[in-house]
């Protein structure tokens, strides 16, 4: 019999069981070029499952998640591709070389360019989101409902219009030639298909890492206030819960797992552009965490790998966006605690134990 410490973690080991399968299936079909979707919906699920916690546990609404991941992705591919050659000599060139935080290589030219460290950016998008979140998070996460949708929504469209007019952004053509993240020595993230599988695995395992600590975060003692506050917001005040500070920190870690998601993905993909913070994006955002269970991790981490990675199969076609709104409407009109609602895997759970309750006492019996 499992205790409840690995009843908590064994979907964790389900979850690499299945992406170590996955992989091993492309390699025996010979369709190995899948392993690049696959990648790139796990980036898309990091952002899903931040949003999870803030609608299904925080009771808040987000149509800016797109802005998040945009301040992610663009700080690092502004940064990494920011010529310092020649700057070494002084100022913070210089101490940014003497920390080693300069990397030096050859462009498509051949000339020797010299670049900041990717890690830099990495640290600044998580401070930057994490900032963001927290600035517009304690004003406007007083507001409820309809309100509240707006007023995030009207962050991603500022995040919108400012990378799509700023020339230092690339305007409406995004920022190419994003240089690979070394991460190790012989591995970097990149969309070279020589590092696919391990890519594939590096994205899964950042993914696992983020699961387990929003598992525990969801069983202590911050997890039971957070359920309180979805439950009842007048009700956990009333109980001694800090609903203010509690909102403002999940609106904060759901902004800063966007923001890793589109760092990653902006040097998987070498760039980034304007179409990443569009509010469209957001709402798929929705769209995914509804159909998957506004309160359910597992659930909007399975819906958001298939329909992303059916979206960009191209299965979905020029309706890609439609089919995503077509989603929501539909969940919030027949299925509003989603698809796949605690309930459902609270049956399968039940269905599960009763069914190897049975064989040990059908053993049991036939020993006697």
């Amino acid at each position: 019999m499992l205790n409840n410490s690995a009843k908590k973690y064994f979907p964790v080991l389900i979850l690499a069981i299945v992406i170590a399968v996955i992989q091993l299936l492309t390699l025996v079909t010979g369709k190995a070029f899948l392993l690049t979707q696959l990648t790139m919906s796990a980036w898309y699920v990091l952002v899903a499952i931040g949003l999870c916690m803030v609608m299904g546990y925080a009771g808040q609404i987000s149509l800016g998640q797109a802005g998040f991941f945009a301040i992610g992705g663009y700080t690092t591919a502004y940064l990494s591709t920011l010529d310092f050659t020649g700057r070494t000599a002084a100022g913070i060139g210089r101490l940014l070389d003497s920390a080693g935080l300069l990397i030096a290589k050859e462009n498509l030219y051949g000339n020797t360019v010299t670049y900041i460290s990717p890690w830099i950016a990495l640290i600044l998008a998580i401070v930057i989101s994490a900032a963001a979140a927290w600035l517009i998070g304690v004003p406007i996460l007083k507001l409820r409902g309809h309100y509240l949708a707006m007023a995030t929504m009207g962050f991603g469209i500022i995040i919108n219009r400012i990378v799509l007019g700023t020339k230092l952004f690339g305007e409406a053509d995004g920022i190419s030639n994003v240089p690979a993240f070394s991460i190790i020595p012989g591995f970097a993230v990149s969309g070279d298909f020589r590092v696919r599988v391990g890519n594939y695995y590096f994205a899964w395992l950042i993914i696992i890492i983020a699961m387990i600590l929003l598992i525990n975060l969801i069983n202590s003692r911050s997890g039971r206030a957070l359920r309180a506050l979805h439950g009842s917001e007048d009700a956990a005040d009333a109980m001694g819960v800090n609903t203010a500070k509690y909102k403002v920190s999940v609106f904060v870690i759901g902004a800063v797992f966007a923001a890793v998601a589109g760092f990653f993905m902006t040097h998987y993909n070498g760039g980034i552009g304007p179409s990443e913070a569009g509010v469209v994006k957001s709402i798929r955002y929705v769209a995914i965490v509804a159909v998957g269970g506004m309160a359910n991790i597992w659930g909007t981490l399975i819906m958001g790998l298939l329909l992303n990675f059916l979206s960009l199969r191209g299965i979905f076609g020029h309706f890609d966006d439609a089919v995503f709104g077509i989603i929501l409407i539909l969940m919030m009109m027949f299925m509003p605690d989603g698809f796949f609602r605690k309930s459902f895997f609270y049956s399968i759970r039940s269905a599960a134990g009763k069914l190897i309750s049975g064989r040990k006492s059908s053993g049991k019996r036939s020993h006697e």
